[in-house]
């Protein structure tokens, strides 16, 4: 359809457009420019851009060429009305900040990006008060230089791209990406929905996101920054908001570092946890990115996968609320994790968490609902935080096991930084610790160190895996450890533990939920424990345990105790048979036989 572009100038207009100009040019920190109300607004307007069958331009900056209008020079630009099939664009000068509100805007290319930044120092787009705002991009865009593939998203920047308002922007990118900045990509608020036929959130030296709401459907990944090449780029920063992202590939990740300190996060990847590694046929076959994506591009592209929070050096994640169901690992590093805090609700269809090298957890709420190996990293430190996990192989493991064992791996396994100093370790300092594992519930290549906390093991019921498997030492010189399983691979604390334990091996497998309880030749209970699955050993290690002292230990019966996590505390226990009795004489003590083959404390590996 022809435009006409009907450009109305008034001189006072021009003495406020001039104004706000020297404004912009002083300005140097992208924060500083902000438009906070409509008296402002219009205050501070170079032009006002009418959109529709005629173009009505009020201001100056502007030159239009038939559909395309394009913006020359630093101001503040509204628009609004409808484009059916044309382009803003952006060709400012190096050091202009160029601000554009979108006041109902409805903009669609047929042939390119609808709003496409050539140059500028900082390109905002505020979205206003109130407003509903769509951004959709062709299918195929016809393009200058088909080597250089740009622009190649529905909103694309050569430079910093900023996006605020209380607004909503609604952007479908069809051709390849979302949002894109060949810079940094901030969203300091709105409420924006992206659906891409790629990414949906891309800045390839950073993205940041302080505040709004942000809806993401993906082909690719949900919200990527790609820059490996220049140091201190590649980082993604979330500071809050709401994030919800539906992507066939990742759906957060950063080349380099990702750091959460607050928000409320629903994010599903590669078709959910239902697409496991150990279950699905057509587990790592998740969607490819756009055929459109630029070729020659020096961007480092990953190997396909789907996880939910991934990074390619360190995670460091400070509070938050997470609800993650992914195909692949939920949080994935291929270095370090830190976890300060935050609510974390994991759903994987491979590991629930994984570092490559060191993983640390501080505190939080971590509830891992399901994964291949719950907690994997060669390095693993708790000193607080309540974690419950669901493994069907090991529970927390450190440097390897079942799959790592493995002549031939397994699809979706993890390595591990052999280069290195640390060796293979689990250190328990604190917090509360639930494990239900099919595979080995504690498993460490090297050793483990327990000085407080609380750490409940509901292990393996198959004989080839132990509720504790580790190849150096445990050394226990606090807190609670009751770890239930299978007696077929079993492995007690270590003999150089200052703090006692005893290893109960039964004649025969008892059932789930059948309680067995410790007490003292004076009456007084150690623990009360039933165990969520079969078993026929359970290790238990307590500062309640006292050298000289006698115990019994009975199976069966019942408590009027309060149950939390099979253990009972108050109440009496009753009606239970007693199956032996122990005194204490040496750090580690044993009722029944010591489990299979296993020597005190010895391997546990087949």
């Amino acid at each position: 359809m022809n435009k006409k572009g009907l450009l109305l100038l008034s001189v006072l207009t021009l003495g406020i457009s001039t104004a706000a100009c020297s404004n912009d040019e002083e300005q140097t920190e992208q924060d500083t420019v902000n438009v906070t109300d409509s008296e402002q607004v219009q205050q501070s307007t170079t032009a006002d851009i009418q959109l529709g069958d005629d173009f009505t331009v009020t201001g100056d900056g502007v030159e239009i060429d038939n559909n395309i209008v394009r913006i020359t020079k630093a101001g503040t630009y509204e628009i609004s009305g409808t484009l059916d099939d044309g382009q803003i664009i952006v060709a400012a000068g190096d050091e202009d900040n160029v601000e554009i509100i979108l006041n109902g805007a409805n903009l669609t290319s047929l042939t390119s990006a609808p709003i496409y930044v050539e140059n500028a120092k900082n390109t905002y787009i505020v979205l206003a008060d109130g407003t509903e705002n769509v951004i959709t991009d062709a299918q195929t865009y016809v393009l200058e230089d088909e080597t250089v593939n740009e622009p190649n998203a529905a909103i694309f920047s050569k430079d910093d791209l900023i996006i605020e308002g209380t607004g909503s922007l609604t952007v479908n990118g069809n051709y390849n990406n979302g949002i894109q900045s060949k810079d940094d990509l901030k969203i300091k608020s709105g409420t924006i929905t992206i659906t891409a036929a790629n990414d949906g959130l891309k800045g390839k030296d950073s993205v940041t996101i302080e505040d709004g709401v942000i809806n993401i459907v993906a082909s690719g990944d949900g919200i990527r920054s790609t820059n490996d090449t220049d140091e201190g780029r590649g980082y993604i920063t979330i500071e809050g908001g709401e994030i919800n992202v539906t992507a066939d590939l990742d759906a957060i990740q950063a080349e380099t570092d990702l750091t959460i300190t607050g928000g409320v996060f629903t994010l599903s990847s590669g078709g959910g946890s239902v697409n496991s590694s150990t279950t699905s046929s057509t587990w790592g076959q998740w969607g490819q990115p756009s055929s459109t994506t630029q070729s020659s591009t020096t961007e480092t592209q990953d190997s396909t996968s789907a996880k939910g929070l991934k990074a390619g050096n360190d995670i460091t994640i400070e509070g938050g609320t997470f609800v993650l169901d992914t195909s692949d690992d939920s949080i994935h590093t291929n270095n370090s994790i830190i976890i300060n805090g935050g609510n974390f609700e994991l759903s994987s269809g491979d590991d629930g968490i994984h570092a490559d090298t060191t993983l640390v957890i501080n505190g939080g709420d971590i509830n891992i609902l399901k994964s291949y190996e719950g907690i994997e990293s060669q390095d693993i430190t708790i000193n607080d935080g309540t974690i419950h996990l669901v493994a069907s192989d090991d529970g927390i493991n450190a440097g390897g096991g079942n799959d790592g064992s493995g002549l031939s791996g397994r699809p979706g396994q993890n390595t591990f930084n052999t280069s290195s100093s640390s060796s293979s370790i689990i250190t328990i300092n604190g917090g509360y610790i639930v494990v239900d594992a099919s595979g080995d519930g504690l498993d460490s290549n090297g050793n483990i160190v327990m000085t407080d906390g609380t750490v409940i093991v509901n292990g393996p019921t198959n004989s080839g895996n132990g509720s504790l498997d580790y190849d150096g030492n445990f050394t226990q010189s606090g807190g609670i450890l009751v770890a239930a399983g299978s007696a077929g691979m079993v492995q007690t604390t270590s003999t150089s533990s200052t703090q006692n334990g005893v290893s109960i091996t039964l004649t025969q497998s008892q059932q789930a939920n059948t309680l067995v309880h410790i007490e003292s030749s004076s009456g007084e209970d150690v623990l009360t424990f039933a165990p969520s699955k079969s078993f026929q050993n359970i290790i238990v290690s307590s500062p309640n345990l006292k050298t000289g002292s006698t115990y019994t230990v009975s199976t069966g019966g019942s408590s009027t105790g309060t149950e939390a996590d099979g253990i009972y505390t108050s109440g009496t226990y009753s009606g239970g048979s007693q199956v032996g009795s122990f005194t204490i004489s040496s750090t580690v003590s044993y009722v029944g036989s010591s489990g299979g083959n296993m020597a005190p404390g010895g391997m546990g590996r087949p």
